[in-house]
C-alpha cells in the first residue's frame, strides 16, 4: 500500500498525484506510528535527493502536508520536512516553491509561530531581492525582447501579455513596456505566497511580528509597476489584517487591547494602500483590494472603530458596487451590505465630503469603464441622499456629468445622461443655470447612433419636463416634431460606417456587421486585458480609438432622432398633463414610419411595434382607440417584413394590443379599415370561437 501511494505521489501527471494524496490520507488512518514513520522517511529521502524530478518533489511535499496535518506525524518529522522546506522555496519550479510554501504555512499552524521566527529573515529577504529586476535598458531595446515576453509568463496565472489575442506590430520599447508591466517576476509571487501562507497558519500570534520593516516590503508591491505583484501583495494583505482580531478574542477584549493589535496601530497605512486598490485600473488587482478590505473593516471590533476609516475607503467601496467587472461589482455589493448593516445611505451622508471629492475625481479617470461608475454613482447620490446633505455639491456634481457628457465611450455618455436628469429631477432650481449645457447634450444623444443611449436620453429629457413643466414643454415637443418630420429627408444611402452594430458593444466598442474595412484594423491601440477597456480619452479631440473616437463616429442620421422621439413619446405618455399636445404629434409620427425609402426603416418600424402598447396604456384605451386606425398600415407591414426582429415585434404589437382594446373592439376597428388584415391577423390572433 505504502509503496503505491509513492508511486502515485511521485508521478510526472497532476491528476495521479492529486489521488496519491487522496490515498495518503486513507493509508493515513488505520496505520501506526512506525509505519508512518517509514513513509516519512521515504518522502524525506526523495526530497533531499538532488537527482529527483520535480513532479516527485512536488508529490513529496504534497505527501508532507497530509501528513503534518495528521496525528500520528513523528517528533522529528516536522523540523526535518521544514529544512527541505525553506531550500526548495528556490527550487527552478515555481510549482515546488509554492508547495513548499504552503507546507511551512501547515508548520506554523501546527507548531506556532516560532517556525516564521526561524524563517523569517530568508523569507523577507526572498521577497526584497525579488522585488526589483532590470532586463532591459531603459535607452535602447532590440528584437530579443518581444521573444523573452513571448517565453515568459506569471508563475500561476494563465495570462499572458498576448492573451487578448490583439497582434500588432509596436517598436521595441513599447514591448518592452508591456513586458515589464504584465510578465512574470521571477521568484516573488512564490515568496510572497509563502509569506501568506505563514501568516495563516500562524493566525493571530503572528499580530508581534508586524512591524514598520515589514510593512514596507509589503505596501512596496502594492504600488508595484507589475499588475500580478500588486494582486498577490493585496491577497497577501488580505491575511495579515485578517491576523489582527480572531474568533478566539472576544470583542470587547480586543477593543482593550487596540494598543497591543499592531493592524489598528498601523490602521492609516493599511487604509491609504488599501484604498489604492480599491482605485486600481486592473480589474484583477481591484478584487484583490475588495478581499483585503473587506477583512480589514470585518476584522476591527466595532462600527465606531472603523468609522476612523471611512473618509479614505467608503467612497471606493461604494463606486465599486457599479463597477464593469462583474466579480468586482457582485463582491463589492456583497461587501457593502457585509459592512454597512443596512445604514449604508447614512454612511455615505455622513462622509459626503469624501464621497463627492472621490465620485468627482473618478468621473475624469483614464479608465472609461471607471468614469462610467462615477456617473451612475452620482445618480445614486442624487436619487437615495437626503436633498439638504446633496444640495451644497449639486454645481460641482454637474459640472462633473457634463464633461462627462462629452466622453468618446457611449456609455459615459449614457450614465452622463441619465444621471443628469435624475439630479434635475431632485434639485430642479440648483440645476436651472446649468439648462442651457444640457439641452444640446440632451438632444445630441437623443439621435445617438446606440440605441440604448436614445433610450437614455428620452428618460432624461422626460425628468427634465417633470422638473420644469411648461417652461420645457414647448422646447421638448418642438424637438420631437422636428426629428419626427425630418425623417422625409433620410437619404436612401447611410453614411459611411452605417452597418455599426446598433445593440450594446463589448466593452463599449462599436463592432462592425461587415468587418472588411482595413482602417479599422491597421495601427489601433491594443485592449487591455485587465481593464477591461482601452484608455479612451474624454474629448472628442483624443485619438485613441475609442467606441466613439472620429474615426467610428458617423453623422446622425433622420431616422436615429425619429427613433429617439418614439421613445420620448412613449415616457411622456405617462404624464396625464401632456395628453393633449402629444396626441397632435401622432399624425406626425405615423407619417415619419410610412416612409420605407431607406434601409433602416425596419428598425424604425419596430422600435414603433415595441414602444406602441407603452403608448397606448400611457394614454390611456378611451383616448387612444381615436387613433388606433393611424397605426395599422405599419403594424401589418412590419408583420409581413422579411426581418424576423421587425416581425416578431408586430406579432408581440397586434397581442398586446388585442388584450388592451379588448378582442371585440380591436377586431372590429380592423375590418372597418381594411377588412384584408383580419386574415393576418387571424394568424396572430385566433377568432374566439362562436358560442
Amino acid at each position: 500500500m505504502a509503496d503505491k501511494v509513492l508511486l502515485l505521489l511521485c508521478s510526472s501527471a497532476k491528476i495521479e498525484r492529486d489521488r496519491g494524496c487522496v490515498e495518503l490520507e486513507k493509508f493515513l488512518e488505520d496505520k501506526n506510528e512506525e509505519e508512518v514513520k517509514d513513509f516519512e522517511d521515504k518522502l524525506l529521502k526523495i526530497l533531499s535527493d538532488a537527482s529527483s524530478s520535480w513532479e516527485s518533489k512536488h508529490g513529496g511535499l504534497m505527501g508532507s502536508k497530509s501528513i503534518l496535518l495528521h496525528k500520528h506525524c513523528s517528533g522529528s518529522f516536522p523540523d526535518k520536512i521544514r529544512q527541505h522546506s525553506i531550500g526548495l522555496l528556490e527550487d527552478e519550479e515555481f510549482r515546488v516553491r509554492i508547495a513548499a510554501g504552503e507546507v511551512l504555512g501547515v508548520l506554523c499552524k501546527k507548531i506556532g509561530s516560532v517556525v516564521y521566527s526561524e524563517t523569517k529573515d530568508k523569507i523577507l529577504e526572498g521577497i526584497r531581492t525579488n522585488l526589483e529586476r532590470q532586463i532591459f535598458e531603459d535607452d535602447s531595446t532590440d528584437d530579443s525582447t518581444a521573444k523573452l515576453a513571448g517565453k515568459l509568463a506569471p508563475e500561476s496565472s494563465n495570462e499572458s501579455p498576448a492573451s487578448n489575442g490583439t497582434r500588432q506590430r509596436r517598436d521595441s520599447k513599447d514591448a518592452a513596456q508591456i513586458f515589464h508591466d504584465t510578465a512574470g517576476w521571477k521568484s516573488l509571487e512564490t515568496w510572497m505566497k509563502c509569506l501568506q501562507n505563514v501568516i495563516n497558519g500562524c493566525g493571530y500570534s503572528f499580530n508581534k511580528f508586524v512591524d514598520q520593516e515589514l510593512l514596507d516590503l509589503i505596501f512596496s508591491s502594492l504600488t508595484h509597476t507589475n499588475r500580478f505583484v500588486r494582486e498577490t501583495g493585496y491577497y497577501v494583505c488580505s491575511s495579515l489584517v485578517a491576523c489582527g482580531f480572531n474568533d478566539q478574542v472576544k470583542a470587547d477584549e480586543g477593543i482593550n487591547k487596540l494598543e497591543e493589535n499592531a493592524i489598528y496601530q498601523h490602521g492609516e497605512q493599511f487604509a491609504e494602500y488599501l484604498g489604492k486598490g480599491l482605485s486600481d485600473n486592473w480589474s484583477q488587482v481591484r478584487l484583490a483590494g475588495s478581499v483585503a478590505t473587506r477583512k480589514f473593516l470585518s476584522s476591527l471590533p466595532s462600527d465606531e472603530i472603523r468609522e476612523k476609516y471611512y473618509p479614505d475607503l467608503l467612497p471606493r467601496m461604494c463606486l465599486n458596487r457599479y463597477y464593469v467587472a462583474e466579480g468586482v461589482r457582485i463582491y463589492s455589493q456583497d461587501t457593502w451590505k457585509t459592512i454597512t448593516h443596512g445604514e449604508g445611505r447614512n454612511l455615505v451622508e455622513r462622509h459626503i465630503g469624501a464621497v463627492v471629492d472621490y465620485y468627482i475625481k473618478q468621473s475624469d479617470a483614464d479608465n472609461h469603464a471607471v468614469r462610467e461608475a462615477a456617473c451612475a454613482c452620482i445618480a445614486e447620490l442624487g436619487l437615495k441622499a437626503k436633498k439638504e446633505v446633496v444640495s451644497p455639491y449639486i454645481s460641482q456634481l454637474l459640472d462633473a456629468l457634463i464633461i462627462c457628457f462629452n466622453d468618446d465611450s457611449w456609455p459615459v455618455r449614457d450614465a452622463a445622461c441619465v444621471a443628469c436628469g435624475n439630479f434635475i429631477k431632485c434639485f430642479p432650481d440648483e440645476s436651472r443655470s446649468c439648462m442651457p449645457a444640457l439641452y444640446p447634450l440632451f438632444f445630441t444623444n437623443l439621435q445617438d447612433s446606440i440605441s440604448s443611449v436614445r433610450q437614455g436620453a428620452a428618460l432624461a429629457l422626460t425628468n427634465v419636463f417633470k422638473a420644469y413643466g411648461e417652461n420645457s414643454q414647448e422646447m421638448i415637443l418642438s424637438k420631437i416634431k422636428e426629428g419626427l418630420d425630418g425623417v422625409e429627408k433620410q437619404p436612401s444611402v447611410s453614411e459611411k460606417y452605417s452597418d455599426l452594430e446598433k445593440g450594446p458593444a463589448t466593452y463599449g466598442v462599436v463592432k462592425k456587421l461587415r468587418d472588411n474595412d482595413m482602417e479599422l484594423h491597421t495601427d489601433k491601440q491594443m485592449y487591455s486585458c485587465g481593464s477591461l477597456a482601452p484608455k479612451m480619452g474624454r474629448g472628442s479631440s483624443n485619438k485613441s480609438g475609442g467606441c466613439m473616437d472620429h474615426k467610428f463616429r458617423k453623422p446622425s442620421e433622420p431616422w436615429e432622432l425619429a427613433d429617439g422621439c418614439i421613445y420620448i413619446v412613449l415616457e411622456l405618455s405617462r404624464i396625464q398633463t401632456v395628453h393633449q399636445p402629444l396626441c397632435k404629434l401622432l399624425t406626425n409620427l405615423v407619417k415619419a414610419v410610412s416612409y420605407h425609402h431607406y434601409p433602416q426603416h425596419v428598425v424604425l418600424l419596430e422600435t414603433l411595434c415595441k414602444q406602441l402598447p407603452g403608448i397606448a396604456r400611457g394614454l390611456g384605451k378611451r383616448l387612444f382607440k381615436m387613433y388606433i386606425e393611424m397605426f395599422l398600415d405599419s403594424i401589418f407591414y412590419s408583420l409581413k417584413c422579411d426581418n424576423i426582429l421587425t416581425s416578431n415585434a408586430a406579432i408581440q404589437c397586434l397581442l398586446e394590443l388585442n388584450e388592451l382594446i379588448g378582442p371585440a373592439i380591436f377586431r372590429g376597428r380592423i375590418e372597418q379599415y381594411d377588412s384584408r388584415y383580419l386574415q393576418e391577423l387571424n394568424r396572430v390572433v385566433p377568432p374566439a370561437a362562436p358560442m
